[in-house]
């Protein structure tokens, strides 16, 4: 595989979508990114979702997911005391580390930054957490949901007066894509100075920019309060006559003026800024969507050309052709059998491509070759699988 991380070798000690987000497009780039899999943890996985009932429905299970692409295995138990023969020249060999532990676990591992730097000291060490390295909350664990709350954002996200839980994944990708932005920084930096450096990125100051546009329009962020969940001509999800449903955003002058004309109301096109009028509008265009199915409506707005789209369900959107066209829709053959569907690369650049993809192996499975790699004879290996370094769970550990 080639592209622009091509030569690039990225460590990660990641469990969760924030920490392994990057090793995800990195390795659709070109790195060769190399997880390090704790068998505890992967044992620990096991009990909480359960087990597939035949090889190849677990290497189904394993491939499914879009960040796991591209990356190669190696399980190994880094409480053991053998371990550090192993990381050591792997962390010798790698430009970047991605670790989503709670703050202080690398550290009493003995792969904190300051320990891995004295070996490596151009390697870009990024930290991936809850509340981040530094801060009262610094201790504090959480996931997702927890995140959103502590950054202001829950009490917003779903435009209602009492907050819900989401249904997608927002801190986790927000800090993935922001670990993304700063290590790719902070590599631009070694560039220029040949010394590595700490990134450290907290979900909940990943989180924070969505509030961006609220806090934007107030001079006292005080001011900026739970929304009342009121309808607002700036958009609008409808229920039509098939019980599907669909979103329009003519939040501009020009487009509700469009807007208001393919419904056959014109006359609602002055009354875009009339507050008072809004319940009674809103409750027009209800009863208004519900007469037709949606296809009838979508049709009619695209001959207007005003904005509204399908509420697509996330197969939909996958499979969709404007999906298929863009690359973002992903088929990858599965070792023994089968095929998984995925998230293509969320950008394009042009001069590359990304892939050939390739479907997440089962845990340890490159173990011999990244350690033949980093100079380990075949007896060397044997060794270090008799003694357990590679299988596990006890001890020290993450």
């Amino acid at each position: 595989m080639s592209g622009p991380l091509t030569g690039m070798r990225v460590l990660e000690f990641s469990r969760y979508l924030p920490g392994t987000y990057f090793g995800w497009i990195a390795g659709d780039m070109g790195a060769d990114v190399i997880r390090i899999e704790h068998p505890r943890e992967l044992a620990k996985a096991e009990a909480m979702f359960g087990a597939s009932a035949d090889a190849a429905a677990m290497r189904r299970d394993r491939a499914r997911p879009t960040y796991t692409r591209n990356k190669r295995s190696i399980t190994l138990n880094p409480g053991h005391p053998d371990a550090r023969r192993v990381l050591d020249p792997l962390i010798a060999s790698a430009d970047v580390l991605v670790e989503d532990f709670r703050p202080g676990t690398m550290a009493r591992l003995g792969l904190g930054y300051d320990a891995v730097a004295a070996i490596n000291p151009r390697l870009v060490y990024a930290s991936v957490s809850f509340a981040g390295q530094h801060g009262p909350l610094a201790h504090r664990a959480g996931h997702d949901p927890a995140a959103l709350a502590a950054a202001g954002v829950l009490s917003r996200l779903n435009g209602q007066p009492v907050p819900t839980l989401p249904g997608v994944q927002v801190a986790d990708l927000m800090a993935g894509a922001h670990a993304t932005i700063a290590i790719l920084l902070a590599l631009a930096a070694r560039a220029a100075s040949g010394c590595g450096s700490h990134v450290d990125v907290a979900m909940i100051d990943a989180a924070m920019p969505l509030l961006m546009v609220g806090l934007g329009r107030a001079d006292d962020p005080g001011d900026v309060g739970a929304p009342d969940g009121a309808w607002h001509p700036k958009g609008g999800v409808w229920r039509c006559a098939d019980a599907a449903y669909l979103c329009t955003t003519d939040m501009e002058p020009r487009y509700w003026a469009r807007f208001c004309e393919a419904i056959g109301r014109p006359d609602l096109t002055a009354r875009q800024f009339d507050a008072a009028a809004y319940p009674a509008i809103h409750a027009d265009l209800v009863t208004l969507f519900a007469s037709r199915p949606r296809a009838d409506w979508l049709a009619l707005f695209e001959r207007a050309d005003t904005q509204a789209m399908p509420v697509l369900a996330p197969g939909e959107a996958l499979r969709h052709p404007n999906a298929a066209a863009r690359g973002m829709h992903v088929e990858l053959d599965v070792a023994g059998g089968g095929m998984v569907e995925q998230i293509g690369t969320p950008f394009t650049i042009s001069g590359v491509t990304p892939g050939p993809h390739r479907a997440a192996p089962l845990p340890g499975h490159d173990r011999d070759a990244i350690l033949a790699e980093i100079g380990f004879a075949q007896d060397e290996i044997d060794s270090l699988t008799a003694s357990g370094v590679f299988s596990s769970t006890q001890g020290a550990g993450a």
